[in-house]
């Protein structure tokens, strides 16, 4: 937890609530930790293995939207110790978080990893740009022979980050990581139920 986290997240109705329910004076604590915006050796190897995100952005209207991106793993990108970027995909072509982000230039991301039950909360100030209008930044942000349509690129600037607690995480698993824990069972189970004569 840090300092830059609480100034973005603790406003004067979140603290009360946490003196209502009797969690200030820990959290007053945490206020006094110190900035943390800049990404660590724990941070960056695992944005770059994530496979997809949440992000949230708020449109000029106040009302907050919640989108799903996904890609290859590495498709989210460090692109220094408090920026990182994405190849934005062609989708469903209603444009929201491009248009939140135009207007607002504030997002939020929530990075999950279900078999380890962790999840990274960030804070950023994000920038749209056509992919045309970036060709250089849109071939380093393309992941390799992914097939999708690249319409544009985001950068976040990242403003604070928090590792939320795993509590509440339900474990889950792509079919890949199940086809390798089965591979490295089949051994074991072939030994077991059919033991050489």
């Amino acid at each position: 937890m840090n300092e830059n986290f609480t100034k973005l997240a603790f406003t004067d109705t979140v603290k009360q609530f946490q003196e209502k329910h009797g969690s200030r004076k820990s959290y007053a604590r945490m206020e006094e930790s110190g900035d943390r915006f800049v990404l660590t050796d724990r941070e960056k190897p695992y944005i770059e293995s994530r496979d997809s995100f949440y992000m949230a952005t708020v449109g000029a209207n106040g009302w907050p939207y919640v989108q799903f991106r996904g890609g290859p793993p590495g498709f989210l990108r460090v692109m220094d110790e408090s920026t990182v970027g994405f190849a934005d995909f062609r989708g469903n072509r209603q444009y929201i978080s491009a248009g939140n982000i135009t207007d607002t230039g504030r997002v939020s991301l929530i990075l999950m990893d279900y078999p380890t039950q962790q999840r990274l909360k960030i804070w950023a100030e994000a920038e749209v740009k056509d992919a045309s209008d970036a060709p250089d930044l849109a071939k380093q942000l393309m992941p390799g022979d992914y097939k999708a349509v690249l319409e544009r690129v985001m950068l976040l600037r990242i403003k604070a980050y928090d590792w939320n607690c795993p509590q509440h995480i339900t474990p889950r698993y792509t079919l890949e990581q199940i086809s390798t824990e089965i591979a490295q069972l089949n051994p074991k189970i072939v030994k077991s139920c059919c033991p050489d004569d």
